[in-house]
């Protein structure tokens, strides 16, 4: 009998596919559940203070209304470490949009109605809300996102800027951006025989239970979290966010299960957004392009209730060969919301600075831009020293350069025209960590021939739950039809969230593991009566891991159409090639590039949060004033891999690739807006106003 053709690599569609646009699907606002109430959130009007008066007793008494949780009556939580989640704990007022109620009622209608009704009374205090690269209370952090160092030194940088030829010295900045993931966040809870389930929309069920655990302080098996569909999430759902904690502190004081979801204005609050970025590079070159210097200092914004230090500037201590090399980050606490995880934390912005930088390196230099990016290639990382795994930068820049026709280019900005109309090109190169965590996943031989996959993964609509039964199919030598995965059940064990890239790496390791050990164990043996189950956890495979340096790298390339008469700026095409390993599933692959790259172009042109300084709150804390890309935005999307074997990265060869197409994809439009205007922007997004203002010369 012949071998069946191999899953990995072939396109295959979604299997979740077809449950989806019929509307079988369920997300985690749509599971029937008896006797369910709903909670609405009730948010703070100020953006520092404290609470003096509730009159619930107004809202107890509207139809429907059965209770009103607050900092009076809620119940008490541990301390699991995450200030964002110790809602209605105390009368305290971090920030505008912060959780001081939950009115929970018998319809939905009428806890929003409830909401709307409750009269908060608060003593208000002077607030802080704005970051300045000189603001008085900037420090350094312990560490950065997820636990790098804070700031890193090899060589002299100041000694490389004095003897360079060339010098660029400039600030970027970037906004305040919100992922807005197209399904809300939501959490259903009930409490049954001194267990807590909950029904949730995130990127791991795992963490959720572990934090669930704590805050109720209760044995982490007494805790299941499902989320089996989830509509999106870039970050936002990467962590326990509020309704997940409210949904179960009603659930416990009311006796009966409870929905919390949160709207779309409170997620601009509650969920995390990318802190806004203040950067300086300074980068000298010899007159050949050649850097004797990087210094990139990021400045952030956090919270007082939580620090979070994006690693901005770490993106600058893989990409470029230099013997001088700095790297810092600087944070302040403001009266804002926590900041948290947006696609690419810190390689986005981060790459938006030194790739701009870079650009006027060239145009100082004289050197075409793919060019000089060629000649700065690092042999080994410029932090450390330590050897990649795979680099294949130059090859992405060459290719990428062959498909857009980059040597038509006419290097001189501003002289292509069609009418009014100025043209232009722009290119710009990008890095992503490939990482694997410790996963556990478990393999069942079934009696009827199938096997079913276990394992607490998360689809946030990238594919996974397809991939991860494609390696399963081809590990145990199967058609694809053949296998089951069962995904976003905490129950199924310890396993990596979705997010850094590093889902399909790390889940697929696992049960890569599970489903050669159960082969070998049914080898010449028959499937006993009730079946076969092996269960696999990686981590001593991981921790015996080398030393070495693991990323993905990939190069944009992008055409701009200027109007100077009304300062509109779009992009008619986009182009991206990669090196992220071996690629599961090319279908979803492309789509989850495509993605990432619209999403850059949203960085470049649109996104852009803005904080009323006198309020403390954004004024567009919606989709009508929080502007996206849409179809109309985007012409052109091409996205495109080079062959790449990682046989010393992870048994299935994955490097990752839902980030590392934002990353660059906002230099590179940037990038292009000089070469049509000759203008240079150095503040995202590039909108019209700006553009029409002159930008920075």
């Amino acid at each position: 009998m012949s071998a069946p053709p191999r899953a990995v690599g072939a396109g295959a569609t979604r299997l979740e596919g077809r449950l989806k646009v019929t509307g079988e699907a369920r997300y985690a606002a749509e599971y029937p559940v008896p006797g369910l109430a709903v909670g609405a959130v009730v948010t703070s009007t100020i953006a520092r203070g404290r609470i003096t008066d509730m009159d619930t007793a107004a809202v107890l008494a509207m139809p429907g209304v059965i209770g009103v949780l607050n900092h009076g009556n809620a119940p008490r939580l541990a301390d699991a470490g995450q200030g964002n989640l110790m809602v209605l704990q105390d009368d305290r007022v971090p920030y505008r949009g912060a959780v001081v109620a939950l009115v929970v009622a018998e319809t939905s209608e009428q806890a929003r109605a409830g909401a709307d009704a409750l009269r908060v009374r608060y003593a208000e205090e002077p607030h802080d809300v704005v970051l300045t690269a000189d603001h008085p209370r900037l420090y350094t952090p312990d560490h950065v996102n997820p636990a790098l160092p804070t700031d890193s030194v090899t060589g002299d940088v100041e000694a490389g800027l004095a003897r360079a030829d060339v010098v660029v010295d400039a600030v970027y900045s970037t906004p305040t951006e919100q992922n807005n993931p197209m399904e809300p966040h939501s959490s259903t809870a009930w409490w049954a025989d001194g267990r807590l389930t909950v029904i949730d929309s995130n990127q791991g069920s795992w963490v959720v239970r572990d934090t669930l655990a704590t805050l109720f302080a209760l044995d982490p098996d007494a805790v299941r979290v499902v989320s089996e569909h989830v509509g999106g999430g870039f970050g936002a759902k990467g962590r326990p966010r509020p309704q997940v904690v409210l949904a179960p502190m009603a659930a416990r004081q009311l006796d009966r299960p409870v929905r919390v979801t949160l709207t779309r204005q409170q997620m601009f609050a509650l969920v995390g957004y990318r802190t806004p970025t203040i950067q300086r590079v300074r980068l000298g070159a010899d007159r050949e392009g050649r850097l004797t210097a990087l210094d990139h200092l990021a400045c952030e914004q956090t919270s007082t209730v939580v620090e979070f230090a994006e690693q901005t500037a770490v993106f600058s201590r893989v990409m470029y060969a230099t013997p001088n090399l700095r790297t810092r980050h600087r944070l302040v606490a403001l009266d804002v919301p926590s900041p948290h995880w947006m696609r690419a934390p810190g390689e986005a912005p981060g790459s938006f600075a030194v790739e701009s930088a870079l650009d006027e390196l060239a145009q100082a230099c004289g050197i075409d831009p793919v060019e000089l990016r060629v000649r700065n290639e690092p042999a080994v990382e410029p932090d450390r020293g330590l050897p990649f795994v795979s680099r294949n930068l130059v090859p992405c820049l060459r290719e990428g350069a062959a498909r857009f026709g980059w040597s038509a280019r006419d290097p001189r900005p501003g002289v292509r025209r069609d009418g009014r109309l100025l043209r232009g090109t722009g290119v710009a190169a990008a890095t992503y960590p490939a990482r694997s965590t410790p996963s556990t996943a478990s393999v069942t031989a079934e009696p009827d021939g199938r096997y079913t996959v276990r394992i607490t993964a998360s689809d946030i609509g990238t594919g996974a739950r397809t991939a991860l039964t494609q390696i399963a199919a081809d590990e145990l030598g199967v058609p694809l039809e053949d296998v089951r995965v069962l995904i976003g059940d905490s129950d199924f064990g310890p396993a990596q969230g979705a997010g850094g890239s590093l889902g399909t790496a790390s889940w697929g390791w696992a049960i890569v593991k599970a489903a050669r050990e159960l082969r070998d164990r049914l080898a010449g043996a028959g499937v006993p009566a009730g079946g076969l189950t092996v269960r696999a956890d990686t981590t001593e495979d991981i921790r015996a891991l080398p030393d070495v340096v693991r990323h993905a790298f990939g190069a944009h390339f992008a055409e701009v159409v200027v109007d100077p008469a009304s300062g509109e700026v779009r992009v008619p095409r986009l182009l991206g090639v990669y090196g992220v390993g071996r690629v599961v599933n090319p279908v979803t692959a492309r789509s989850q590039l495509i993605g990432a790259m619209t999403m850059g172009l949203g960085m470049a042109l649109l996104e852009e949060a803005v904080v009323d300084p006198q309020f403390g709150d954004y004024a567009n804390h919606d989709l009508a004033g929080y502007h996206v890309p849409v179809n109309a935005d985007v012409r052109s999307v091409e996205a495109h891999w080079v062959d790449e074997r990682n046989d010393g990265l992870n048994p299935t060869g994955v490097k990752g690739l839902g980030e590392i197409g934002i990353v660059g994809t906002a230099a590179a439009i940037a990038n292009a807006v000089w070469h049509a205007t000759g203008v240079r922007h150095r503040d995202l997004p590039i909108r019209p106003d700006r553009v029409l203002a002159g930008g920075d010369r």
